[in-house]
């Protein structure tokens, strides 16, 4: 038992010593350095690209309606008028379908961009969610990492403590030791005389 309390003894103190030869002066390991964490400044984000420029519809929309074309002058106007009048249902059915056609394209267009800004705003809402995650986590990391250094220093303390104990323990035997040697020379000597 004395010999098992003994390596304990010397291996809690070459643990200690070698702690505190880490250390870069007297007394408890002083802890490392931690860098706290900081937000990313507007400067080190990387500038977003400008979007491209919206479709321009202007002309499509000017352009939808062939009954508005000009129609032709002097003879080739009679013909056309003619065959207008033949061709009324082809014609208005081209225009009904260019009509929607344009209506469609412009309404295309206004989708896309709702589109788009409705999932950059999601983005930027996941973004921002994640970012103030990974500063709670950085935060808790913190904290732990406090902790663990005064737990390290705690136990420093306290295998300080034991090695006084047991440093006190043995200072108390080998007084104990050297007086009942003295002890027991006498009576050997007594009895020798006897």
């Amino acid at each position: 038992m004395d010999d098992e309390r003994q390596r304990v003894a010397r291996e809690l103190s070459r643990v200690r010593d070698g702690a505190r030869a880490e250390a870069p002066g007297p007394g408890l390991p002083a802890a490392r350095q931690t860098l706290e964490p900081q937000a990313v400044s507007e400067d080190a984000l990387p500038r977003a690209p400008s979007p491209p420029q919206r479709p321009d519809g202007a002309a499509v929309n000017r352009l939808w309606s062939l009954a508005h074309a000009a129609s032709p002058r002097r003879l080739g106007g009679l013909v056309y008028r003619a065959l207008r009048g033949i061709l009324a249902p082809v014609i208005d059915a081209q225009v009904a379908f260019n009509s929607r056609q344009v209506q469609l394209d412009n309404e295309l267009l206004e989708y896309v961009e709702a589109r788009l800004d409705a999932t950059h705003r999601h983005y930027d809402a996941v973004l921002g969610i994640h970012a103030r995650y990974m500063g709670e986590i950085n935060e808790r990391h913190m904290i732990i990492q406090r902790e663990l250094v005064a737990h390290v220093h705690d136990l420093v303390k306290r295998i300080d403590l034991v090695l006084e104990d047991s440093q006190r323990g043995q200072t108390s035997l080998a007084f104990s030791l050297r007086e009942i040697r003295s002890r027991l020379a006498a009576i050997e000597e007594r009895l020798g005389k006897g």
